[in-house]
Formats: C-alpha cells, sequence, structure tokens
C-alpha cells in the first residue's frame, strides 16, 4: 500500500462529479470496467511482462528483443483466453494499442501490425477459402505478416505506387519486381526483422494491361532458418523519433513469383487465362486503411489522457510561486494560466474518446451494410474517418506537448513518459495517411455535397451534411440563446458557410478553364479549412448533443477550437444535474 499525497487527495475530494462514474463511462459500463481490472491484473503482475532495465538504458538490439520476447508471450496469453472463451475484442485492442499494451510495451509492439493490419486485411479483402488457409496459421503465429505499402517514393499517393505485380498465365503466377529504389516498401512495422509474410500492394498488370492497384500475400522469409527468399531485399530502416520496438523496415522485389490464390480476391479477381474482374468500388481496397484511421481516432484520445493526467496530478502535487505574497506557495493549478494549458486538454481527450467509440460504431454498421453489397454510406464513412484521423492526431500531438511544457524541468525527464507519449503520439500524423492529405480528401467530399444541395434542391443528403441543405434554404443564423443545441447549430452555420465559400472558389477556378485538381490545388486553403471546422462541428454536435442529452450522460464537455475559446461555461468538465 502506498500513501496519496494530501493535496491530491483533497482535490479528488473536492470534486463535484463523482469520479467512478466518469470511469465507469470511460470503461463502457460496469462490465467492461471489472474486466479492465482483471486483465491487467492478469497481465501487470505477471513478472515475465516486467523489464529488468528501463528502456532508456537499453541498446537498439536490447529493446527489440526484449519487446518480441514480450509480444510473444502476450500472444499466448491472447490464445489462452480465447480457448476458455474470454477473449473480448475490447481485451484484443487494448493489448494490441489499447492503456495496457502500451504499458507492457511502451515503444510499440512488434507484432501489432500482424494483428491490426495483416490479420484484418485477410478479413476484409481475401476469399473465404483464403480466410480459412491463412487466418489460422496467423493467430497461432505460425506465420508472422505485415503490411507493406508505403515505398520510399510514395505514401499517401496511392496511385503513385511503383511496386508491379504482372500476371503469367502459363504457370498461373504474379511476377513482383520494384524496378526502382523508389519503389522499395518503406516503413511496415515488423517488417525489418519480425515477419516473414507480408500484405503488398502492387500495381496489377494482366494480359499486358493496368488494372489496378492488388493486395498480394507473399512470404518474404523462409519459415525454418527466417532468412530472405530469393528475390527478396529486405532489412531495418533505423532509429526513429518514437516506436522504437516497431521494428520498421524496408522491402524489394526482384523477380519474386506468387501463385494465383495469393492475390486477395474477395474484391477483385483474376481468372486463371488473366481475365480481370473489377471490384464494384475501387475504394473496397483500401478498407484496411480506413480501419486503422478509425481506430487511431481512439489511440489519439488515449495518448493525450494520458499526458493530461500526469500534468494535472503533477500541477496538484507541485507548489510555485506565491499569488498572495502573505501565503504559502500555492498548487500550481491554482493558477488560471495553469488551468487554461490542461483543462482543454482533459476536455479534448474525452472528447476524441466519445468521437472515438461513435465512429468505430458505425465503422462496424457501415461495414455490415457493405457486406451485404450496399454501399451508400462508404464514401460518408471515408470522409469522417479522414477527417477525425486528421484533427484528432494533430490536437492530440500538440496537446501532449502543451502538458509536458506544463510541467516545467520534470516534464523534459525520460521518466516523466512525456518523450514516449510525444514520439507515439505524433507519428500518427503521418501514419495512414498525411494530415493535410486526410482532410482534402474530405473537403472533395463536402464541397461535392454542398454542390449536389445547391444545384439541386430536392437531393437528400447522408445524416452526416445534412445541415448543408437547411443552411442553404435558410441562409441567416438568429435566435442563439446559448444552449447546446444553439451552440451545435452555430457550429454548422459556420461550417456550410465554410464549405459554400471552398466550393465557390473551386468553380470561379472551372469557370476560368482550370482542370478539377488544378482548381482544388489552388484552392488548397479554403477546402482545409472547410474540413477542420465541419470536423470540429460534428465533434462538438456528437458530444454536446449526444453526450449530454441523447444518452443522458453527467459530463458535458466543450473543446477549445483553432485557439478561440467557444463558450466560457464549457471551458473544462463539468458536472451537471
Amino acid at each position: 500500500m502506498y500513501n496519496i499525497n494530501p493535496d491530491l487527495q483533497q482535490e479528488r475530494d473536492g470534486a463535484t462529479f463523482n469520479p467512478y462514474e466518469l470511469t465507469i463511462w470511460w470503461d463502457g459500463g460496469t462490465e467492461k470496467y471489472e474486466k479492465r481490472k482483471a486483465l491487467e491484473k492478469l497481465f501487470l503482475e505477471d513478472s515475465e511482462l516486467k523489464d529488468d532495465l528501463p528502456l532508456s538504458y537499453m541498446s537498439h538490439k536490447q529493446i527489440y528483443e526484449n519487446s518480441v520476447r514480450k509480444a510473444v508471450l502476450i500472444a499466448k496469453k491472447l490464445r489462452d483466453l480465447h480457448d476458455v472463451g474470454e477473449l473480448s475484442v475490447d481485451t484484443y485492442t487494448a493489448l494490441l494499442g489499447g492503456t495496457l499494451g502500451c504499458a507492457l510495451l511502451k515503444e510499440g509492439n512488434p507484432l501489432s501490425v500482424h494483428f491490426v493490419m495483416f490479420v484484418p486485411t485477410i478479413l476484409g479483402q481475401g476469399t473465404m477459402e483464403q480466410q480459412i488457409t491463412w487466418l489460422s496459421k496467423a493467430w497461432e503465429l505460425n506465420i508472422i505478416g505485415t503490411y507493406a505499402q508505403t515505398e520510399l517514393g510514395h505514401g499517401t499517393f496511392l496511385r503513385g505506387l511503383e511496386t508491379r505485380a504482372d500476371y503469367d498465365e502459363k504457370t498461373q503466377e504474379f511476377v513482383l519486381n520494384s524496378p526502382t529504389l523508389t519503389a522499395y516498401k518503406w516503413w511496415p512495422g515488423g517488417l525489418g526483422n519480425t515477419a516473414n509474410y507480408a500484405v503488398v500492394v502492387a500495381q496489377l498488370y494482366t494480359l499486358r494491361k493496368f488494372r489496378s492497384l492488388a493486395p498480394f500475400i507473399v512470404q518474404i522469409r523462409d519459415e525454418e532458418t527466417h532468412m530472405p527468399v530469393p528475390g527478396v531485399d529486405i532489412g531495418e530502416i533505423g532509429p526513429k523519433l518514437g516506436m522504437k520496438s516497431g521494428n520498421n523496415g524496408y522491402l524489394g522485389f526482384k523477380n519474386v513469383r506468387v501463385p494465383l490464390n495469393h492475390m486477395l480476391m474477395k474484391n477483385q479477381q483474376v481468372l486463371f487465362d488473366g481475365t480481370y474482374i473489377p471490384p464494384k468500388n475501387s475504394a473496397l481496397t483500401y478498407g484496411t486503411m480506413m480501419f486503422v484511421r478509425v481506430v487511431l481516432i481512439r489511440d489519439a484520445s488515449l495518448a493525450l489522457a494520458k499526458a493530461s493526467t500526469i500534468a494535472v496530478r503533477y500541477s496538484a502535487v507541485r507548489r510555485q510561486s506565491p499569488i498572495d505574497p502573505n501565503k504559502p506557495e500555492p498548487q500550481i493549478m491554482d493558477h488560471i494560466t495553469q488551468q487554461l494549458k490542461l483543462f482543454p486538454q482533459v476536455a479534448k481527450a474525452i472528447v476524441f474518446k466519445a468521437n472515438g467509440d461513435i465512429i468505430y460504431d458505425m465503422y462496424a454498421h457501415v461495414s455490415q451494410e457493405i457486406e451485404k453489397g450496399a454501399l451508400e454510406r462508404l464514401p460518408e464513412m471515408h470522409a469522417l474517418s479522414c477527417c477525425l484521423k486528421a484533427v484528432c492526431s494533430a490536437d492530440a500531438a500538440s496537446g501532449v506537448e502543451v502538458c509536458r511544457l506544463a510541467c516545467g524541468g520534470h516534464g523534459y525527464m525520460d521518466c516523466s513518459n512525456f518523450p514516449t507519449l510525444y514520439g507515439m503520439s505524433t507519428a500518427v500524423c503521418t501514419y495512414e495517411g498525411e494530415n493535410t492529405v486526410m482532410l482534402l480528401q474530405t473537403a472533395r467530399y463536402l464541397v461535392k455535397a454542398y454542390g449536389q444541395a445547391a444545384l439541386n434542391p430536392q437531393v437528400q443528403l447522408v445524416p452526416t451534411v445534412a445541415y448543408i441543405k437547411k443552411i442553404i434554404e435558410e441562409p441567416e443564423f438568429v435566435g442563439f440563446d446559448g444552449s447546446s443545441e444553439a451552440i451545435v447549430e452555430a457550429f454548422e452555420y459556420v461550417a456550410a458557410n465554410k464549405i459554400r465559400i471552398a466550393y465557390e472558389r473551386v468553380e470561379q477556378q472551372r469557370r476560368k478553364g482550370a482542370i478539377p485538381e488544378v482548381a482544388t490545388n489552388r484552392c488548397g486553403i479554403e477546402m482545409v479549412q472547410a474540413a477542420e471546422i465541419f470536423i470540429n462541428t460534428k465533434k462538438e454536435g456528437l458530444d454536446l448533443c449526444d453526450l449530454s442529452i441523447r444518452n443522458k450522460q453527467k459530463f458535458l464537455v466543450c473543446k477549445y477550437s483553432q485557439n478561440v475559446v467557444v463558450n466560457k461555461q464549457f471551458d473544462m468538465l463539468q458536472a451537471i444535474n
């Protein structure tokens, strides 16, 4: 048993809401809370999963080897839980990227891409026969996979990928090649030393014609010796700012032959004679990226929640700089400037958590619709996941830094955990789509929706952007009364007009003769602004209305948007009756 600092205990005792109730909400209910605590006991008290030496004192090699050792033990425990019927989706995600996983492997899990991208890609892109063939091997770790899409020369611009797969109808094999240095796969987690298989995204050619991008399951190392297979050039890319256990690597091909049935063919097919059957919607081939973006929104909330927790606790126990010269030094949390730094970070963490849960549920629902052949909401899901990933990751990374600075010199120490938190959180701003590109993808969707509504009053917009029609029909905003509903409506009014401005600017460029792509580039600033205010509007609407009204939660949160205080009544977490 340990003693709690009296200042910290005093702050907890003075809370105007029940912290336990907030914890239950955060975990998703009492049952999930109890399962989380039992899971933490099972893993955190396991002596084999403890570090004998702090990571900061380990070499690069030691960090990797220690991480692999622990990752294998975690995977074994996952299988044990599965065998007794106690493995849930929550357990799976908690150990492969959630708070528990980060506690066990602070610099990342070298097997995370295997479980989070390799396996889901086979589930989402593979036929039933391919799933039967590969999933049991992957689950038992008889094979270890990674997801090889990004290249040295191209990342977010997928059509620019250069790795090429040519179908040889005589042998019924694909021949993979990296025609240039920039065609080398670069960044896949687990590729450096860990994986022996990879889902490789390549330009597909059949009958000497380009068809599309396609995913292939490719063996890259021998299953027994773990040496690279013939034609494969592979290795680790080296140390990074963070995620030091990620074991990111590079991968090149020279005439590597892959059997026909190793192309994942749930959405598109190549027949024995080379005939190509395209997908119903090209976006279906990017399903893995959309799934990971949805998961990253939750990760952003966890990173910022941890950082703000550290900073708030520090601010409660650290005493500095008298406010009243006749009184002792106060807790630094008593300084208004410290509150201004930290309270918005606490609010943002809760906002991101709420939105992460909602968008995850939406993704599950839309995925079921897609399985049944209904693709109507796929563009909406893509736009939301892109924009939320961009805004939440950027705000989380900057928020972690705000929290670090709020802890003075102590925040600069490695033991504060801020260096690790920042390294992990800022990486999210880049992978699975660079943030500005993500915002532009959403902006294109918004501008298209606005054009449909402006040109056709009868068109029905999806719920996410339905308010655009209302603003077109009633351009004047009146009747603001400070209520939660009015705040949401005000955000919608601003967002719709930002989208209108972007639409009108793009149309002006097109009338001057610019092709759509050039017009969009020239209006990039307006496009990004429209996407940012749109997603902040969606977050405010979900959090203010969904949390406080529809679900009758007792926690009302408002984030600071673009460094402007939206309403001083909501500048911190409040308890409401």
